[in-house]
């Protein structure tokens, strides 16, 4: 994982960096706005966004606009946003290019709990209930389960957090081989990562806007950890507390992302990766970044997903899958060369 250099450096190279990273935050503004424009117009019904900015137009459209495209465009930006932040925060703790959101378990945590409520006949906000729920569990689980009598560190973090999710894949399954075969498409819908659900993105993008206000004024003793923990207390970083809130954080993004949508994968791997690759690797920008990057990703992927096979709907976790494997399997063959 690159690493921004913070020793030695002239005023005129830091300037020029800034000026580059104001402009990659720009482009991926735009980027961001322009989908979320684009997936507000794009449907059965056309012309709903021209009528909707004259304040006029047929009353079916602007319904549609804004009770069923303008709520799924901002969940999968927040989702997006909190995925590929969680990733950002995943891959600085554990110090691992291959670390992602879900690493921990918090997923499987969320699907038991999200089918649980499904096997009890409860839907809607019992069914994100259930999923906090499960994801919390999963996070005090992992915390307590990974101290020792000499500290907490990230591989034994890390060695937990997989353990962890192999049970609960066992409980996945056990509980989808338990669910009647009426809620059984539901629950697979969700487990395949579904934004279709029309949650309110409210609760999401409050989440995403209380661990983006935490972590960016923490972003240099974020650089310095990323450097190796030992550099970092030589100068002046308290990590162990800097990693349990790291931990925190990243655990309450995920379980937010898959309490709103399931579980969506490469969302949160792949897009530190592309901002790195754009020269992102101070995590100044890498966090705003992210935010931008992730859920413009997330919406064009959602846009695509209910277009691609319309009028059905393809769950935009598939089409995540499909997409952010081969992009990073580049990313790595690129990495290797």
């Amino acid at each position: 994982m690159t690493t921004p250099d913070f020793m030695g450096q002239s005023a005129l190279r830091g300037g020029e960096r800034g000026l580059a990273s104001v402009a990659v935050l720009s482009l991926l503004l735009l980027f961001a706005i322009g989908v979320f424009v684009l997936a507000l117009a794009v449907g059965g019904l056309r012309g709903g966004v021209v009528d909707l900015l004259w304040g006029g137009g047929d009353p079916l459209v602007l319904k549609v606009v804004l009770e069923l495209r303008l709520p799924r465009a901002l969940g999968a930006m927040a989702v997006g946003g909190l995925l590929s932040v969680a990733g950002v925060l995943m891959q600085t703790l554990l110090r691992n290019p291959l670390a992602d959101p879900y690493i921990l378990g918090l997923s499987g945590g969320a699907a038991c709990g999200a089918i649980l409520a499904l096997l009890m006949g409860l839907s809607g906000l019992w069914v994100e209930g259930g999923a906090w729920l499960g994801a919390l569990l999963t996070m005090a689980v992992v915390f307590w389960l990974a101290g020792s009598s000499t500290g907490w560190d990230g591989s034994r973090l890390l060695l937990t957090g997989v353990v962890v999710a192999s049970g609960w894949g066992a409980g996945v399954s056990f509980l989808l081989y338990l669910v009647p075969d009426d809620r059984l498409r539901g629950a697979l819908f969700w487990i395949m990562g579904d934004l279709s659900r029309g949650s309110n993105p409210l609760v999401t993008w409050s989440v995403l806007g209380v661990v983006v206000a935490i972590t960016w004024p923490l972003a240099r003793s974020l650089n310095l950890l990323a450097t190796g923990s030992m550099r970092a207390a030589a100068l002046g970083v308290a990590v162990g507390p800097l990693r349990i809130l790291i931990y925190l954080l990243a655990s309450l993004s995920a379980a937010a992302a898959v309490a709103a949508a399931g579980s969506i994968g490469f969302v949160g791997l792949v897009t530190p990766h592309l901002l790195r690759l754009l020269g992102c690797g101070d995590l100044r920008v890498l966090v705003p970044g992210s935010v931008l990057l992730g859920g413009g990703l997330l919406t064009l992927a959602d846009l695509l997903a209910r277009s691609v096979v319309a009028p059905q709907q393809m769950p935009v976790g598939i089409l995540t899958a499909m997409l952010g494997a081969p992009v990073f399997l580049w990313l790595l063959q690129r990495s290797s060369r």
